[in-house]
């Protein structure tokens, strides 16, 4: 599975975007997939998962802020964030699990202060 991840840029504190991991087959098959961040100063972190009946789950950083959803007809998974701060300044990358784990490109989010 390819994943191509979009929607990254460059947007205030407080404002919102709303990132996209484009599979290139079915999502429905898979376990399980997250969205992951990294920035050069700290470890990877886990943002959200979503299963593939449709249980969310959110780093208590995000919680309350990010929602992560599935379109299965479009083989795609959406984070929506809202009430952006500089800290949530990284690159996203998408995971997915399906008997062996897949990585996507990541996509570049700065939120300015």
């Amino acid at each position: 599975v390819q994943l191509q991840a979009s929607g990254g840029g460059l947007v205030q504190a407080g404002g919102s975007l709303t990132l996209s991991c484009a599979a290139s087959r079915s999502i429905s098959s898979l376990k399980v997939m997250s969205w992951y961040r990294q920035t050069p100063e700290k470890e990877r972190e886990l943002v959200a998962t979503i299963t593939s009946d449709g249980r969310t789950n959110y780093a208590d950083s995000v919680n309350g802020r990010f929602i992560m959803s599935s379109d299965n007809a479009k083989n795609t998974v959406y984070l929506q964030m809202n009430s952006l701060k500089p800290e949530d300044t990284a690159v996203y990358r998408c995971n997915a699990v399906g008997g062996i784990t897949y990585w996507g490109q990541g996509t570049l989010v700065t939120v300015s202060s």
